[in-house]
């Protein structure tokens, strides 16, 4: 509930009451004691109609400028609360999600002003860099929780669910600029790290775990971008903080920035390219789930009848025009790119265990394939494959990556550049006693009788003492 304390002049107070007693709406008047004539009006209304409200009594004569207080009411007695919401609370179909005001207040205080969203856009691009190059999760954490891209994210899910077109325009412009800012900003680390000496100028980028893991997309990231949407957009609706909501959509973004920037300081136009490719699909996608989420909560959007009936040649209806096709393009082009690399890093992923399986490699174990993003020959070189492998001997397999390389090129059609690395370790099995050399089968079964076996030890051991001192001392 609300309470809207607003000061009515004696001229006004006759319109303001047939009012407010024709919007069924309770209220009362209070004598104001100042200078002017007039009298506080109190009105109780829910949550999401105060606009309605107050616009119907400007509309009859009282001054937008008068005094106005609205505050939260922690308990009121409105008789007829329930036909009031649902006469002029414009919400969700159902008592599930946040009314229209309530949701794009809501949005709107995820977004800082102008000149603090720049900066904070660009320092957390600047701290995930050093997450990314350091290798570390915690700073990488750090910089998704400085990120302020949530509000600018979500916004336009918003505003199309409550057709407010100058939101989505805004949200739209804010995530471009956004993006720009922090990719510029992990540019200029990169190349500070590199000047300086900090990080080597030979660094191989793209082998650096965390980098690599923000450098292509698939599956998983993709799963990632689309709960951080969903999470993002029922915060939103609901009474959950969206602020713990803003870091996962932060996770979807950040650190692909700041892959993207790293690959353009190291001069690395494939890590470049699928960091922009994971970058877009993480946006996109964010967007497309908030927006379900939304339409699931029972908000229905009526933008294009929106359109349709106040259909006009204007900066603001070309702004939106361009907006929505520009998104079009971005899923129609990310859609392409994700899902070429998801099915060719598939198909990797089955030569490699296909060459695994050769009674060959029986010893191997396969730890981890790293696929570099496929950009289907657009920049002339060779895909990237890094296969890693854990043996227990010192064998060589000097034929692995060989074999790897052709079955990977001949059912992708890709050239394809294999690396292979091996974790070698020692391992000692415990042997039976005797002359059986046959190592023991250490199962749970195994495990429960030896302890069994022990206890019933210690429990006769005690037993047989206690006897022997009885019979000492009475014999």
């Amino acid at each position: 509930m609300k309470l809207i304390q607003l000061f009515v002049p004696t001229e006004d107070r006759t319109a303001v009451r047939d009012e407010l007693a024709e919007m069924n709406v309770e209220f009362v008047f209070a004598d104001e004691d100042t200078h002017r004539g007039g009298s506080i009006a109190q009105i109780p209304v829910p949550s999401g109609a105060v606009d309605t409200v107050l616009a119907r009594l400007y509309d009859v004569g009282l001054d937008e400028d008068t005094y106005t207080v609205v505050t939260d009411v922690d308990r009121a007695t409105v008789p007829n609360v329930d036909e009031l919401t649902e006469k002029y609370v414009d919400g969700p179909k159902g008592d599930r999600g946040a009314s229209h005001p309530e949701i794009r207040e809501r949005a709107a205080d995820l977004t800082p002003d102008t000149a603090t969203y720049v900066a904070f856009a660009a320092l957390s691009a600047i701290v995930a860099v050093g997450g990314l190059l350091l290798d570390s999760a915690i700073v990488i954490v750090g910089a998704m929780v400085i990120a302020p891209f949530a509000g600018s994210t979500l916004s336009a899910s918003v505003g199309l669910v409550i057709s407010d077109r100058e939101m989505v325009v805004d949200s739209v412009s804010s995530q471009v600029v956004g993006l720009v800012i922090a990719y510029v900003g992990a540019v200029a680390m990169g190349v500070f790290l590199q000047q300086t000496g900090f990080v080597p100028s030979t660094l191989s980028v793209s082998l650096v775990t965390q980098v690599a893991a923000f450098a292509t997309p698939n599956s998983l990231t993709l799963a990632i971008a689309i709960a951080a949407g969903l999470a993002g957009a029922l915060a939103l609706a609901t009474d959950l903080p969206v602020s713990i909501a803003g870091v996962a959509v932060a996770a979807a973004i950040v650190p692909a920035a700041a892959a993207a920037g790293i690959g353009t300081a190291w001069g690395e136009p494939l890590l470049v390219l699928g960091a922009v490719v994971l970058l877009l699909m993480n946006i996109v996608f964010i967007n497309l789930a908030a927006y379900l989420a939304l339409v699931s909560l029972g908000y229905r959007s009526s933008v294009i009848r929106s359109v349709r009936e106040n259909a006009a040649v204007s900066v603001r209806s070309g702004a939106y025009a361009v907006v929505i096709v520009a998104f079009a393009v971005v899923i129609a082009l990310t859609s392409v790119g994700t899902y070429q690399h998801v099915v060719y890093e598939q198909e990797v992923n089955q030569e490699v265990e296909e060459v695994l399986a050769d009674p060959t490699y029986s010893s191997l174990e396969l730890v981890s394939v790293k696929t570099g993003y496929n950009d289907m020959n657009l920049l002339g070189r060779d895909e990237s494959v890094t296969v890693t492998v854990s043996r227990s001997s010192d064998a060589q397999y000097e034929l692995l990556d060989e074999n790897v390389q052709s079955n990977v090129s001949r059912a992708t059609d890709r050239p394809v550049t294999v690396q292979v690395r091996f974790l070698d370790f020692q391992r000692a099995q415990a042997q039976s006693q005797g002359t059986d050399e046959t190592p023991q089968v250490d199962g749970w079964g195994t495990r429960v009788a030896d302890w069994a076996g022990a206890a019933w030890e210690r429990l006769t051991g005690a037993v047989g003492t206690a006897g022997g001192i009885q019979c000492a001392g009475g014999c």
